[in-house]
């Protein structure tokens, strides 16, 4: 691939700078200028990762202990989300001339668990993260919990019900909390692929202990695959959640594994039949119950698709029979995750005061102040960097044939094979092509008042 947003001295310098930040100093100039390190350091990964090529990002990473620097970056903005934007919002005095910085912050977390994503596949990224990947398991669990949670009240997201929030007479800011609550979706299933990799490298008793006695992390992941949340039924039939939109699927492909079906079943795998698992895990009525749902899952198509999956069938089938006694519990120094406790108790009873001072201060900048953010803005995401990251040519939005290659002039979002195409699918693309377009006009007119 000749694309490349950064080279490996420029990717070097980029992680050698990064630090963490208070949760005041959450969008000053200081904190935007690592934010598009981090955005290009991760689009760059996503590069390296795709073209198979040497995963510099990866080991700069690892080679200058900067992981624990980026969990602890995304814990922060993760706090900052809950405790600080709502009232933000509802400050009577704060109208920003400009929504896209406080954007790029609601993104920021997307951003680092994106990057996570892509390099913690490997073990020594894992060893890597040190202490931290305690703070991860704890970050994973919470993004899966509040998932799973909500699914099984609303069912899977549905684009009508954002479309709908963002076709009220609302605010800017209100937007802002609509993006940000469906950016979440998106967040928290790549937090199910960073619990899995960590699965796959963690022999740490601590981090062991954490996912199977403190969080129960199997019940929550059989909870997943009973209400399945990347998938569900839309106009034209069944779609699932891959490669970060939803995607219809064809009737011969229903019973086809996805990544993230995939990623579940390979941390049940993991967690439920490694030896030191086994050993730490309290097999009592109530998570038998709940681990014995699996069988139903177990198809021959699903076991076709991963075949280790037939040593877990095995497991599931001998389970009623065992009378499994309680894990002994052991006299271990264990270590306990840090970040977010510490960023709340470091905070706690200042919310108000720093919403205040980033209504004033950070997210009122000076014009000149818009103007250099949204010129570096423009630079990190230009069109064709984005373009690269795309592994496949764009299908059409009509007949579904591959390497489409006329786009909808006015949103920019949709392929099309020809015109014909484009004509016949119109009805349907009509609303969805109109809310991009505004809110493509909306990113502009910031940008614009910023220039």
């Amino acid at each position: 691939m000749d694309t490349a947003v950064i080279f490996p001295d420029e990717a070097e310098a980029y992680v050698q700078s990064l630090e963490t930040f208070s949760l005041r100093d959450v969008g000053s100039p200081r904190w935007f200028t690592q934010h598009e390190y981090i955005e290009k350091l991760n689009m760059q990964a996503i590069l390296n990762a795709s073209a198979t090529h040497d995963d510099f990002v990866k080991d700069l990473l690892v080679l200058h202990k900067k992981i624990p620097t980026l969990v602890h970056q995304m814990i922060l903005v993760e706090v900052w989300k809950q405790k600080v934007f709502p009232i933000l919002c509802q400050l009577p005095d704060f109208s920003p001339k400009a929504t896209f910085p406080l954007y790029i912050v609601i993104h920021h977390e997307a951003t680092i668990i994106n990057l996570l994503e892509t390099i913690m596949f490997h073990e020594d990224s894992c060893e890597a993260a040190d202490d931290a990947v305690l703070d991860l398991v704890d970050y994973c669990h919470r993004k899966l919990a509040l998932l799973a949670s909500k699914t099984s009240r609303e069912g899977a997201p549905s684009r009508d019900r954002h479309q709908l929030a963002l076709q009220a007479d609302a605010s800017t800011l209100q937007e802002l909390q609509v993006q940000s609550a469906a950016l979440e979706f998106d967040i928290s299933l790549k937090a199910l692929s960073v619990l899995r990799y960590i699965t796959d490298h963690a022999d740490s008793i601590s981090v062991i202990n954490r996912m199977l006695c403190t969080h129960n992390v199997p019940c929550v992941l059989v909870h997943l695959l009973e209400y399945c949340p990347w998938s569900r039924y839309g106009e034209g039939g069944v779609e699932k959640y891959m490669d970060g939109k939803w995607q219809k699927i064809a009737s011969e492909d229903h019973q086809k594994m996805t990544k993230l079906d995939g990623q579940v079943w390979i941390a049940l795998f993991n967690l439920l039949l490694r030896e030191d698992c086994q050993r730490k895990y309290d097999f009592n009525n109530f998570n038998k119950d709940q681990i014995l749902k699996l069988s139903r899952f177990l198809t021959e198509v699903l076991i076709d698709q991963l075949p280790i999956l037939v040593t877990l069938q095995r497991f599931l089938a001998q389970l009623p029979l065992t009378d499994s006694a309680p894990p002994k519990k052991e006299l271990i120094l264990e270590q306990i995750p840090e970040m977010w406790n510490h960023i709340m108790h470091e905070n706690c009873g200042k919310w108000k005061a720093i919403s205040v001072h980033q209504a004033k201060e950070t997210f009122s900048p000076s014009e000149r102040d818009l103007r250099q953010q949204a010129q570096r803005l423009a630079q990190t995401y230009t069109l064709d960097v984005m373009e690269s990251l795309v592994p496949e040519k764009p299908k059409c939005g009509s007949c579904g044939k591959e390497e489409a290659t006329k786009r909808c002039s006015r949103c920019q979002g949709d392929w099309y094979c020809n015109r014909e195409c484009q004509v016949k699918h119109w009805p349907k693309h009509k609303t969805a092509c109109q809310l991009m377009a505004e809110a493509t006009e909306k990113i502009q007119k910031d940008l614009n008042i910023a220039a």
